[in-house]
């Protein structure tokens, strides 16, 4: 088997395991590419990137680019790459660049194409009420997310994951994968097929695509919950003030609800949708610090309150 210089370009957490496992692999990592320290907290630090940390631990050269322009090209293009490998990096890989390296560029991508084709695609698999999902090796084309896949792994998506949860075992399985697909084509051995059937596509969410709609039935206001924790948030609002959600259980036992009426049960905090109720276990109000459900209603001295 060839041992392949890599260029490896990502930036969040998730991309931190390939990193790690090609790190400790037979090939050579020359570069790890990155986009820049960003100011964080309500401090603003400036903060590197998780996968700049990550590199600058195991010794490897950082090259810190808010977009793969020809400067980044030239850099990358200088360390002689034989195989570019990105997983989440932030941004596209355009010509020449998409052909400087002997073998082209791979893609970890953390859904089974073609499906959720884009920046999002496990909190867009939860949101749509999904029960698989998995992750994908593609050879990287113009078109977004398109190119032959290499490989793919596939799960089930357990009932209370969060796009949190999913997204980290995602990062390790898949990393395994990444690197499986690596050594195929360093021994000549890799076979990419052409991507079957029709494509679903998973813009990056904001902001607004995290606000729970009470009216909406039980099941996809989880959907949604899951998909949007932790980033960017599920939210609502009561009394006009925005209310994070945090943690949020199905309660299909409690009494009926009219669509966003919040009520007490016993030791429960019960918030009404389009079916049964769900429950708050966990919230953030605006300004404050995260508490149980429980806490923020009496806290409140609330009888009875309407989440919109």
């Amino acid at each position: 088997m060839q041992k392949l210089r890599l260029v490896f370009a990502g930036t969040p957490a998730a991309a931190v395991p390939s990193l790690t496992r090609l790190a400790a692999s037979d090939h050579e990592v020359v570069a790890a590419v990155t986009r820049p320290a960003a100011p964080l907290g309500r401090k603003r630090v400036l903060t590197p990137s998780p996968v700049a940390s990550a590199a600058e631990r195991l010794g490897i050269h950082v090259i810190e680019a808010a977009r793969l322009d020809a400067d980044a090209t030239g850099r990358i293009g200088a360390l002689r790459p034989d195989l570019g490998v990105i997983v989440a990096y932030g941004g596209l890989v355009r010509e020449p660049l998409l052909s400087s390296p002997a073998h082209g560029w791979i893609n970890l991508h953390f859904s089974l194409l073609p499906a959720w084709r884009g920046a999002a695609p496990v909190q867009h698999a939860l949101i749509a009420g999904d029960a698989e999902t998995g992750a994908s090796v593609f050879r990287l084309v113009p078109e977004l997310d398109a190119g032959d896949v290499y490989g793919e792994r596939r799960r089930q998506i357990a009932p209370d994951e969060t796009a949190g949860d999913l997204l980290a075992e995602l990062a390790v399985s898949g990393a395994e994968l990444l690197a499986e697909v690596v050594d195929a084509i360093a021994a000549g051995t890799a076979a990419a097929t052409p991507q079957s059937g029709a494509p679903t596509f998973a813009p990056k969410l904001d902001i607004d695509d995290a606000r729970l709609d009470w009216n909406l039935p039980a099941a996809r206001v989880r959907d949604r919950f899951r998909g949007v924790t932790p980033e960017p948030g599920a939210w609502t609002t009561v009394d006009d003030q925005r209310l994070k959600v945090l943690d949020l259980a199905d309660a299909p036992d409690a009494a009926p609800l009219a669509p966003g009426a919040i009520a007490v049960s016993g030791r429960r905090v019960l918030i009404g949708t389009g079916t049964h109720p769900l429950e708050l276990r966990r919230v953030q109000p605006a300004g404050r610090t995260a508490m149980p459900a429980g806490d923020w209603w009496r806290g409140a001295g609330r009888e009875q309150a309407v989440a919109r």
